[in-house]
């Protein structure tokens, strides 16, 4: 899902966790430093492989246990954060994601390996020249409330989450590439003329041009289906009752203190085998929590990781490491304000930040310096790219050749919003403000938003820098990061970033049909953008240390969020 994460990165906050999902043998958990639930240490987001390494052996090898001699019942009980949203249309983080992805379902869907599979469409068929989809629902496809689901359904909710009267600030993004979407967009029509109901159960979809991502971009929450009765007679409250697709329906929301999703038993695919999923979200101490036995699952911070890694620890024999996820942090410059409508200013800052120094003495090699926005093993990844590395002779070069050489204080300082209210903002940060003031005799005030009024402000531009969060994979294709993050027209290109060469090459991509060709123009629209500095790359995700309680089952982590929660078990 497309996601924008809040990240945690501190000495007691290194590491977090994600959920897996379906046919697994074993479970391939994961633990991250960023995301969900902040406060306990804990987030979606994984990789694409199992480890290799485990200490003491502790990567589960249990056989494959088909869906009917899986025991059903019990409760998963895991921390949680607020969702900003559980409106479909409006999603744009993880935290609401998680959730959503759940209770909500559309046409396709990733599966825990990343394929793409059928959901609610049991089959399709794409026109030859490639702009014309037709999908064939599944007849017994219905709601929560027994209602079926119907190719109308679709075009309402779709219509629906690109009107202008539901704000959605992703709706341009996954569902643009469809005729007649824009004219929606711009309140010219309330059709979507390239949306066509055949009858109840098929539904023809025609795009703009031959787009091999696109029936990716349809797993995205923005082209779930919803239940137009249950959305216009609960007004602005429906989420409170929302009468979903997916899963999993929602028994109970409590704002600050916990989200319960029970099992949806008309499941149109194989019903859930747990009976709910308790969301924690009261905040605590998720390893005190889970050694009392009040969680399931949680990420091992760097206090705890030394005695967790001794094989006598009783909790050793939880331990499962996993890989890294699909995601990149970052600091994120708002190119149309002063002083970074400078690329020479934008790379000095990059130059002064010794990333290899801050990854090994202060996060204890827990991360991976990043240099560029696609993360290692995600397609299109480029090992060789050389990234605007430490140098702080060339920062302070590059500043004085830059437009702002001899700033007053005034102009100098610079502010950098974060998510958070008053907590701590990450070691990783503070030093990168010192190496800034060092080198550069930058100064940096950091400001803090709380979660959902920063990302609202981050939709409208609003911040002149901002740190804390990290962008992770909504489908496997390099336009989910380079696109839709940097192309000029993109709403989620927050920074205004603006490059009519980059803007050129990533539309050539769009439409390219050779794979090879396709992976060359996005490596050269990442050489530019790296070389634009139009952010400062911070990290990939490094191993990570996760503890599941041994009754959990075919728990796996996946490098991004998909709906999985289904397919585990409680023994």
């Amino acid at each position: 899902m497309r996601k924008l994460i809040p990240v945690v990165v501190a000495l007691f906050a290194i590491a977090a966790v994600a959920c897996g999902d379906d046919k697994t043998e074993t479970p391939v958990p994961t633990a991250v430093p960023n995301e969900v639930a902040v406060a306990a240490e804990v987030s979606p987001t994984e990789a694409p492989q199992p480890s290799t390494s485990a200490p003491s052996g502790q990567q589960p090898q249990a056989r494959a246990v088909p869906v009917s001699e899986k025991p059903q019942g019990g409760v998963f009980r895991r921390i949680w954060s607020d969702p900003p949203t559980l409106d479909p249309a409006l999603v744009t983080d993880t935290t609401s994601a998680g959730v959503v992805v759940e209770i909500f379902s559309g046409l396709v869907a990733l599966s825990p390996d990343l394929e793409l599979i059928p959901d609610i469409a049991e089959r399709w068929e794409v026109s030859p020249d490639g702009m014309t989809y037709t999908f064939f629902l599944r007849p017994e496809a219905q709601f929560h409330d027994g209602k079926p689901i119907t190719a109308q359904d679709f075009k309402w909710s779709i219509e629906r989450a690109a009107s202008p009267d539901t704000g959605s600030p992703v709706a341009d993004t996954y569902l643009n590439d469809i005729v007649g979407v824009q004219n929606v967009l711009d309140g010219r029509t309330t059709d979507i003329s390239g949306i066509k109901v055949i009858d109840d159960h098929t539904l023809r979809i025609d795009i703009d041009a031959p787009k091999a991502y696109f029936l990716a971009k349809l797993t995205y929450p923005t082209a779930y289906v919803l239940d137009q009765e249950n959305v216009e007679s609960g007004g602005r409250l429906w989420t409170d009752t929302p009468n979903g697709s997916g899963p999993f329906r929602l028994k109970e929301y409590r704002v600050g203190e916990r989200i319960v999703l029970e099992r949806n038993e008309n499941f149109y695919r194989t019903p859930p085998n747990v009976d709910s999923i308790l969301m924690n979200l009261a905040g605590g101490q998720s390893m005190a929590m889970y050694e009392n036995d009040e969680i399931d699952i949680t990420g091992v911070g760097l206090f705890d990781l030394e005695r967790v890694l001794d094989p006598n620890e009783k909790l050793n024999k939880e331990l499962v490491v996993a890989p890294p996820d699909f995601s990149v942090s970052y600091i994120g410059f708002n190119t149309a304000m002063k002083p970074f409508d400078d690329p020479k200013f934008r790379q000095a800052l990059n130059h002064a930040v010794d990333k290899e120094l801050i990854a090994t003495e202060v996060l204890s090699d827990l991360v991976v310096p990043a240099y560029g926005p696609l993360p290692p093993g995600f397609p299109g990844f480029n090992s060789s790219l050389p990234g605007l590395r430490y140098d702080p002779d060339l920062a302070k070069q590059l500043l004085n050749e830059s437009e702002y050489p001899n700033l007053s204080d005034q102009d100098r300082r610079i502010v950098i919003t974060v998510p958070g209210t008053g907590g701590t903002i990450g070691l990783d940060l503070e030093v990168i403000i010192e190496m800034w003031r060092q080198v550069l005799d930058v100064e940096v005030e950091i400001q803090q938003v709380e979660w959902a009024t920063y990302l609202d402000d981050l939709n409208q531009s609003k911040f002149q820098a901002f740190a804390g969060l990290g962008w992770e994979a909504d489908y496997p294709d390099p336009q989910d990061f380079l696109d839709i993050l940097f192309h000029s027209k993109s709403s989620i290109n927050h920074g205004a970033y603006a490059n009519a060469e980059v803007d050129r090459v990533l539309e050539l991509a769009r439409v390219e049909p050779d794979i090879s060709r396709r992976v060359e123009l996005y490596r050269e629209a990442e050489e530019l953008i790296v070389a634009d500095a139009a952010w400062v790359p911070l990290w990939y995700t490094g191993e990570r240390y996760v503890l599941i309680k041994d009754h959990v089952q075919d728990y796996r982590v996946t490098p991004m969020i998909v709906p999985k929660l289904k397919q585990m078990y409680i023994r």
